[in-house]
């Protein structure tokens, strides 16, 4: 058991006044049987009416509008939460049973949006590399392990060199990137050979043997492990997601997790600063975090409207 203080400040800088920002938010914890929320306080701007409900991946969605004009926006978000360790999935359970199990899960409305994926470049490569390592001949926990170890390995963590919306083409020719890329390609890997897999993110919190992704949010993945149920996987530090990994968010790719999203009404220029403390004792008040600054693509309502409408249009 573990219990941690988080403070995750967003912070939008705009070149002009913007007005009608509009803004959904998932930094709600998860609160289950394994993350106790203790307390959580969430700031904004002008002290909007913040609503909020549940997302069909049973997250915790708030959104809220400032309609006033305005150069910032500053979202903060206070967490302590209380983490348990989990056990182990047992592995004694005969193999063939086990993957006979995925077998008869993976129409069910539960994991069906977790095991669809799209060939893409390495789709051949990641083919030979299961038949080479005869993964589906081992348990999917032991399968899951030997695919987090190989991500963990073959892949380097250089910050810088992707972002969010780099394609999974792109990561597996770099062999390179950073948490949400090697969540990426391990969610891939799983879902090829008929694992459930989600994408997770969160924080990952203090630990001797953890050493990437501290200081903003992090990324790794859930995979169904046949009666036993979802276990968390870090590829990114090859470590099984236990009491140092603080939950905020699970769906099927980036987009159903993202922190902050929004839209504005108002052609300018933007920049969004990003900064997380985690801690295990509380932090001040009035503490104030190197924020890491990032421009932003032109975020206008009306882009976004139009993008909203083509999403609609495809479905």
């Amino acid at each position: 058991m573990a219990t941690f203080f988080i403070k995750h400040t967003t912070k939008y800088t705009y070149s002009n006044a913007v007005i009608d920002g509009a803004t959904l938010t998932r930094l709600h914890p998860i609160n289950d049987d394994y993350q106790k929320v203790t307390s959580h306080l969430l700031s904004v701007t002008n002290n909007p009416y913040i609503e909020t409900f549940t997302d069909f991946f049973g997250n915790r969605v708030g959104t809220f509008m400032v309609t006033d004009p305005h150069h910032e926006l500053n979202i903060t978000s206070e967490i302590e939460v209380i983490t348990y360790d989990r056990l182990f999935p047992n592995d004694d359970i005969e193999i063939d049973k086990q993957w006979a199990e995925l077998k008869l899960i993976k129409n069910n409305i539960e994991y069906i949006d977790f095991l669809k994926h799209k060939p893409f470049d390495g789709s051949h490569d990641i083919h030979n590399l299961i038949a080479e390592k005869n993964i589906t001949t081992k348990s999917p926990f032991k399968a899951l392990l030997e695919l987090s170890e190989y991500v963990y390995t073959n892949f380097k963590y250089i910050q810088g060199i992707t972002d969010v919306n780099t394609a999974l083409d792109e990561v597996w020719k770099l062999k390179a990137g950073v948490c949400q890329d090697f969540t990426n390609v391990l969610l891939q890997m799983l879902r090829m050979i008929g694992i459930p897999a989600r994408y997770v993110s969160g924080y990952i919190c203090p630990s001797n043997n953890i050493t990437r992704g501290e200081g903003a949010t992090h990324a790794w993945i859930e995979a169904y492990i046949p009666f036993y149920g979802w276990l968390g996987i870090d590829p990114t530090n090859n470590a099984i997601a236990n009491e140092n990994h603080v939950r905020l968010a699970v769906g099927r790719n980036y987009n159903d997790c993202s922190p902050v999203k929004g839209v504005f009404k108002g052609k300018v220029e933007a920049e969004m600063q990003v900064a997380v403390e985690v801690k295990t004792s509380k932090i001040p008040k009035d503490s104030e975090p190197e924020l890491n600054t990032t421009t932003l693509r032109d975020n206008s309502y009306k882009r976004n409207l139009e993008l909203i409408q083509q999403i609609q249009q495809q479905q």
